[in-house]
């Protein structure tokens, strides 16, 4: 073989080894560009992720906030519920005597009529009077120890919440829109008023 035919030869392997390490630097450029794509993916995936993931316990924290809202407004109604059947119980036990109550109003009355009517002069009827008003006292106290109390208001300011004003009379003895006299004795349970003592008021 010529020397010429040799360097065609070796130029041509030359030519073919310069292109083949083209074809290899283009195939890892393209590598490269695979894997940077690749990363980029995977970038976005995962702030996709997070993105959901932050969502997620963004209702999460709004479903645990509602449920507590609800549990401190069922708690707030138990407690309400609760203070007012005690106020009914408490309510019920003060007043549960107020019928019965009414009902002996008209016995003290009696006693009184009877205190009043009797002479205090005649020695006979000392020894029964003096009965009568033992009995009224100690029925005044009886009925004291279960919160029973007279509305007696001579000589006071007239509130309409404790008095009934029978009638009203001018005077120049009393103040105006006071207590002048009373015809009946008021009562009251507990602080409620069972009977509004009845009066005449000045003006």
């Amino acid at each position: 073989m010529s020397n010429e035919e040799n360097k065609v030869n070796e130029e041509e392997l030359k030519q073919e080894t310069v292109e083949q390490d083209l074809e290899s630097d283009v195939d890892a450029v393209g590598t490269d560009g695979d894997i940077e794509w690749n990363e980029e993916d995977a970038i976005d995936e995962e702030e996709s992720k997070i993105a959901q993931l932050e969502a997620a316990l963004l209702q999460s924290e709004m479903r645990i906030k509602e449920q507590q809202d609800s549990v401190l407004r069922a708690k707030a109604e138990v407690d309400n519920m609760r203070r007012r059947s005690e106020q009914e119980i408490d309510k019920a036990r003060k007043y549960a005597l107020n019928k019965f109550a009414e009902e002996l109003l008209p016995v003290i009355d009696n006693l009184e009529r009877a205190i009043q009517a009797a002479s205090v002069d005649n020695e006979a009827v000392k020894p029964l009077l003096e009965g009568v008003e033992l009995t009224h006292k100690t029925f005044i106290d009886t009925i004291a120890k279960f919160g029973l109390q007279e509305i007696n208001p001579e000589g006071e300011v007239f509130n309409p919440e404790y008095h009934q004003a029978m009638s009203i009379q001018e005077s120049a003895d009393h103040e105006p829109n006071s207590v002048m006299f009373v015809m009946q004795k008021g009562y009251q349970l507990n602080g409620r008023v069972v009977r509004p003592a009845m009066v005449m008021v000045s003006k």
